[in-house]
């Protein structure tokens, strides 16, 4: 009796590719098949000791020494649609209908928008999603893989076993289907792809809507969407907003690290959710931003080496757990900005790097396609399917999610071929410049596809060099971005800070400098998380001095940056001077709020959120400079500043003065546009704060003294290492006093109604 491989070895071509493996069309052999009025079924199940076809019941009979399983019979006996009945080696009964009855399922019009890279939702079409064919539920598999010559869909419904679910090629696409009915939602699966060379990669679907928890790396089948959001009138407000002349203060929050639970394990997205609000809304922000929360296996890269683009992390829970958590948010009035990185990927063997064995989403010239700086890989934007993955990713989260805008990640390492490259080490564009065209035209895309899928939403640009117009319309000749990160005014704010008091006369062009630029882009003033890692020490050790001086300098800092045209930025822990650097691993140090100074910056920040959102003058012309006016720019003997910020009424007036010593003023006069009083609505020095209580005794009436070319003047008292907000009021009145913080009781009632300042919510 010949052995099993004498049998196997003599095997027809197609069959014997098709128990190694490696056949690229599985329905070309498998399935049923007609030939005039006889047909053929032919089924190959691994698992399986004896095989029948229910409809008709008839017996399928074992090619011997293989795991295939054949009959021959009249065409009528078999219809089209049947299901195998076979028992494995237990005894156990299986169900299926034979996946290989079924004719393509994917539309041609899906597979031709993909091929030209604008299939906006192509997140519907690649990757698992149920489906039903004929009548007959299952999930529909579909993965990019055009260079493999064999792909098939693993999982837990059928042991990993790549030999079980070949899928089918569909064509010059690239794209390889199959639909597997009976499989479950809930499964764990992955794609087994065999490259020309013959080797085997297991790879995460890219299209993931879910994954397992780091360590593991497999996609989970989700079912049909069917949570039922609660804020539709967020966005019907949102898609009419007027969000340039609107107020904006972003807290920045890494879920992993804010808050955890007694055990110090991580809290799930409603767990947070309800937490986040309460504190945010308290502390005055109008939006939250998120480090990535796309899937990633590695906790230590904060989010910002993503292998799931489609797929909220499951750390934190389910992908209707984070609707969940952006929904809540929305019915408390808060934003939901996400940190989103189309710049590059990891090497993961497992995820996008060399998908079908070949350079598919990257460049095959590392010159091209890999940062050595970062250790990973670059998108290679010339292809269609891949902007159009990337395009799909960024509509998934607006649409799917509800998410607010997106904050692109690391723009200028993707517009310039030389970004951290040495002479060499690059390859020019067609032009012989430095300019990563394609990428340009993919940010460009990127914006106006955005905004014009979901009006409203922000898309904010990281972007650290002088490209020109990053912020201004693509029919400009701009990017196309909502705004841009301001990291020239950022990087000189903190080098001007951390000097030693008795220098900074010297450096006063590093706080002036900005305002040449200021209104060139639709600026975000960002304090972040890049600025407080990697031994950039916390924003309270950048200042000088003892712990006097350190707080006092943080208060007056965030004085500057909340009255500063432009939208603000603070990263989680900053509100409330944290004393260490940020560390991914642990979560922040709440119990400093228990300090009298800590807490005391906590106020501030809170405060001077809510004069920034009540006051006018303070948001309405961040990009305008008709909003700005400098009083006096040019003191730098004494290292103060002065300017008066406007509305768009121009009848609305707050005056700034700043004192970047440690010497008060007394005495101090500033020229004013108008005459009468000029209430105090925000001292940076108020007890309440942790300061010493210098102030103006809650307002100062102007003086019929022209002063530094205005018709009106003021004399104040600057208090040391502080900021001073004044508010122009056309009538004179008396000020009263608080007994607190020498802020007037008008001043006071500028605030909005909401949660006592002066006995915040604990975090848990």
């Amino acid at each position: 009796m010949p052995s099993s491989n004498d049998t196997a070895a003599r095997l027809p071509d197609p069959l014997q590719r098709l128990i190694e493996a490696r056949h690229h069309d599985p329905f070309h052999v498998l399935g049923r098949h007609v030939d005039g009025d006889k047909a053929e079924v032919l089924a190959f199940l691994p698992r399986a000791e004896r095989v029948r076809i229910i409809e008709g019941d008839v017996e399928l009979e074992r090619i011997p020494g293989t795991a295939l399983f054949r009959w021959e019979g009249e065409s009528d006996r078999v219809p089209e649609r049947y299901r195998l009945h076979w028992y494995d080696a237990a005894g156990t009964i299986h169900h299926i209908h034979d996946p290989y009855c079924f004719p393509p399922q994917l539309g041609d019009l899906d597979l031709h928008l993909f091929g030209e890279g604008h299939h906006w939702h192509l997140y519907r079409v690649l990757g698992a999603h149920p489906h039903n064919a004929d009548g007959i539920t299952g999930i529909l598999f579909a993965v990019w893989a055009p260079n493999a010559a064999r792909v098939s869909v693993v999982g837990d419904f059928n042991d990993w076993d790549g030999r079980t679910h070949p899928m089918r090629a569909r064509g010059g696409s690239g794209v390889w289907e199959l639909f597997v009915p009976e499989a479950p939602v809930g499964s764990y699966y992955k794609f087994e792809i065999r490259d020309q060379q013959g080797h085997m990669h297991v790879k995460a679907d890219p299209f993931a809507h879910a994954f397992q928890v780091r360590p593991s790396t497999a996609g989970i089948i989700c079912g049909p969407n069917e949570y039922r959001w609660q804020d539709d009138e967020w966005l019907a407000a949102r898609s009419t907003a007027d969000w340039q002349h609107q107020p904006m203060s972003v807290y920045e929050v890494h879920l992993g690290s804010w808050q955890k639970d007694a055990d110090g394990h991580f809290l799930n997205y409603r767990e947070i959710a309800t937490r986040l609000a309460d504190y945010v809304g308290e502390m005055g922000f109008t939006h939250i931003e998120l480090l990535p929360i796309t899937e990633h296996p590695f906790d230590g890269s904060w989010g910002y080496q993503t292998t799931g683009y489609f797929a909220p992390t499951s750390r934190f829970g389910s992908p209707d757990d984070f609707r969940f958590f952006v929904d809540y948010l929305h019915r408390r009035g808060i934003g939901v900005l996400l940190d989103w990185v189309p710049a590059h990927f990891p090497k993961d063997a497992f995820a996008l790097a060399r998908y079908d064995g070949t350079a598919l989403y990257e460049h095959a010239d590392p010159r091209q396609g890999e940062h050595r700086d970062w250790g990973t890989l670059i998108f290679n934007y010339g292809r269609n399917e891949v902007r159009n993955f990337l395009l799909a990713s960024a509509l998934y989260w607006l649409e799917e999610f509800h998410i607010d805008g997106l904050r692109v990640d690391a723009v200028a390492s993707m517009l310039y071929l030389d970004y951290s490259r040495k002479p060499g080490d690059w390859i020019p564009n067609k032009y012989g410049g430095n300019e990563n065209l394609d990428a340009v035209e993919f940010l460009r895309e990127l914006n106006v596809v955005t905004h014009e899928q979901h009006p409203g939403t922000l898309m904010i640009a990281e972007e650290s060099t002088s490209w020109p117009s990053v912020s201004r319309p693509t029919y400009l000749g701009g990017l196309g971005f909502s705004m841009k990160w301001n990291m020239g005014w950022m990087h000189d704010t903190l080098t001007y800070m951390a000097k030693d008091p008795i220098y900074r006369h010297y450096h006063h062009d590093q706080l002036t400098f900005g305002l040449l630029y200021a209104f060139t882009e639709n600026f975000v003033l960002p304090f972040s998380h890049d600025e407080v890692v990697h031994g950039k020490r916390s924003m309270l050790d950048k200042m000088p001095g003892d712990a006097w001086q350190k707080f006092a300098s943080l208060r007056l800092l965030y004085t500057y940056m909340f009255t500063y045209p432009g939208k603000k930025l603070l990263f989680m822990g900053c509100e409330f001077a944290h004393g260490r650097e940020w560390n991914v691993a642990t979560t922040l140090d709440w119990e400093l709020l228990e300090r009298p100074q800590h807490q005391g910056v906590r106020r501030l920040v809170s405060d001077i959120n809510q004069l920034h959102r009540v006051l006018p003058a303070l948001h309405e012309l961040d990009f305008d400079s008709t909003g700005f006016e400098w009083i006096d720019c040019h003191d730098n003997s004494q290292s103060i500043l002065s300017y008066l910020r406007k509305d768009r009424t121009g009848e609305g007036i707050a005056i700034v003065v700043l004192n970047f010593t440690p010497v008060p003023r007394e005495g101090y006069r500033i020229g004013v546009p108008l005459a009468g009083f000029y209430r105090e609505a925000l001292s940076s020095d108020a007890e309440l704060y942790g300061g010493c209580n210098v102030g103006n005794q809650g307002g100062i009436e102007s003086d019929p003294i022209a002063w530094m070319g205005r018709p009106h003047s003021l004399v104040m008292q600057l208090p040391p290492l502080g900021g001073v907000v004044l508010v122009y009021e056309p009538r004179s009145v008396e000020p009263a006093l608080t007994e607190a913080s020498g802020t007037s009781d008008t001043a006071q009632e500028a605030l909005p109604a909401g949660p006592s300042r002066s006995a915040p919510a604990q975090p848990d």
